[in-house]
């Protein structure tokens, strides 16, 4: 879509929380896409990775070092959930979705402003926690066999989380870029909970007519959910060039971002 010749990127960052490769992922998407010139690696933020991850290549390409980048979300947590707990293996799904970035003129600039931000102390209420398992070596020393336990939620206390603090970011972020819930066009939140999204919507006044949803297709994909829908959105031309988008990303960590957009790319 985006017209690019591979060697001509040079940044792939690659939101996920399920590498093929725990040592990262990133450079055999490098490898297969033939991009020789570009620096290739994972960013782990669960469901929030992709603001996460588009927020961080934003910088390079901000600071001049780079000019083209590949963003990248994509999990596979159909592989980690426990299948008999109902409770959990339901929610999630798999998938995976990009966007391509590059340099601009500041005045150009799609990415407006951003918001970051975590709090381990509540790290409990969702993980995928690497198992405790100690086995015996030699001479009375053991070591601890890699493997990971399904994963857990509290799903109670994420909902709490994510209704109260995503639209305080999001309110932070537009007040700070001079802009109110109604000038925006589309509302483009990490796809966990349909509830979630009505709620945060009902609280910063949008319509649910604005609030971009396909989560009765896939489930939460975790670090997919926002560029898939993006995707979807543009090329069935809901999203056009110049609209304006207000996104946000939130989950485990627990971790929450925000971004505000103006399209710029293809229609």
């Amino acid at each position: 879509m985006a017209g690019w010749d591979p060697k001509t990127i040079d940044l792939i960052v690659l939101a996920t929380s399920t590498p093929d490769d725990l040592f990262g992922s990133a450079p055999q998407v490098q490898a297969r896409l033939d991009a020789e010139n570009a620096v290739a690696f994972d960013l782990t933020a669960a469901c929030s990775g992709f603001l996460f991850a588009l927020v961080t290549a934003t910088q390079f390409l901000r600071n001049g070092s780079m000019q083209r980048a590949i963003v990248i979300g994509a999990d596979q947590l159909s592989s980690w959930v426990d299948w008999d707990d109902r409770r959990t293996c339901v929610l999630f799904g798999d998938g995976a979705g990009a966007i391509a970035l590059e340099a601009t003129k500041p005045e150009k600039n799609g990415i407006i402003g951003f918001e970051l931000k975590s709090d381990g102390i509540r790290g409990e209420c969702l993980n995928l926690s690497k198992t405790k398992n100690h086995l015996a070596l030699v001479d009375g020393s053991t070591y601890q066999k890699g493997s990971f336990q399904p994963i857990s939620m509290n799903g109670q206390e994420v909902y709490k989380f994510a209704v109260r603090e995503v639209p305080i970011m999001l309110k932070k972020l537009l007040d700070r870029e001079n802009t109110a819930p109604a000038d925006l066009d589309w509302l483009l939140l990490h796809q966990a909970n349909q509830r979630i999204l009505d709620a945060v919507a009902d609280r910063l006044t949008i319509p649910h007519s604005k609030v971009l949803s396909n989560l009765k297709n896939y489930g939460n994909t975790s670090a997919a959910t926002i560029p898939i829908m993006l995707d979807e959105a543009v090329r069935d031309t809901r999203i056009k060039a110049g609209n304006l988008i207000a996104t946000s990303g939130f989950g485990a960590g627990l971790s929450w971002g925000a971004a505000l957009i103006r399209w710029q790319g293809p229609t």
